[in-house]
């Protein structure tokens, strides 16, 4: 019963890596939708996601049967817990992808071009594509230290987020570039918010491998700019 228990944690644990390298794969994909102003690509990103939201549900289950049918205990619950709540974080990264790629369809109606802002995003989105790919490594390798380096590698986006927030404030004053800001401003919040989810997935690393629940991130104590 035990190793039919380990092999399904290790099938759930597959799926979980499997749905990462998905978000990776929509995540790029809605970055060159917005640098490219490609409508098509961003239609394939949102159509992409429910691909995602089913692999999602398809581990949330796996999960709910595994803890319906066994009771594991001390690392092995850290485990499932954490399978559990990186599934989550996993599907909210998606879901930001998605609101990208909307808001790029509705690009293409401004006529406005903000090469700087566009550059701070992509910025942005190759170090998240670097904190998802640290965060799923650090969890396959059961690696408390590479998962703690996400706060680093988290500072350079919010640096990179600040830029493109001063480069919105530098546009004109027209109802277009007012609009085409707002949206932009959105889109950088989005990119953030994804490297934020990559941190909690460390966080959920050194769970599993320490058995305490710690914060990577320490919002009361912000670093200074």
């Amino acid at each position: 019963m035990r190793a039919s228990f380990h092999h399904e944690l290790e099938q759930l644990e597959a799926s979980l890596q499997e749905e990462g390298a998905l978000v990776l794969r929509v995540l790029r994909s809605a970055l060159n939708a917005l640098a490219r102003g490609d409508d098509e690509l961003a239609d394939e990103v949102i159509m992409f996601d429910d691909e995602i939201d089913k692999r999602y549900l398809r581990i949330e289950q796996g999960v709910q049967s595994l803890l319906a049918r066994q009771t594991p205990v001390a690392s092995d619950l850290r485990l499932v817990l954490a399978i559990l709540r990186i599934n989550l974080h996993l599907e909210r990264m998606a879901d930001y992808c998605v609101t990208v790629a909307k808001l790029t369809k509705l690009m293409g109606e401004l006529n406005v071009t903000g090469e700087a802002i566009l550059s701070s995003l992509e910025d942005m989105g190759q170090r998240c594509e670097q904190m998802i790919r640290v965060a799923l490594d650090a969890f396959a390798d059961r690696d408390a230290e590479k998962a703690r380096s996400l706060n680093d590698l988290d500072e350079l986006i919010d640096r990179a987020n600040r830029r493109a927030t001063e480069d919105v404030l530098s546009l004109g004053d027209s109802q277009e570039e007012r609009e085409y800001g707002l949206r932009m401003l959105v889109i950088s919040r989005c990119v953030e918010r994804i490297g934020d989810h990559a941190v909690d997935i460390g966080e959920q690393v050194a769970y599993v491998v320490t058995g305490q629940l710690e914060e990577l991130t320490d919002a009361s104590h912000p670093t200074s700019p």
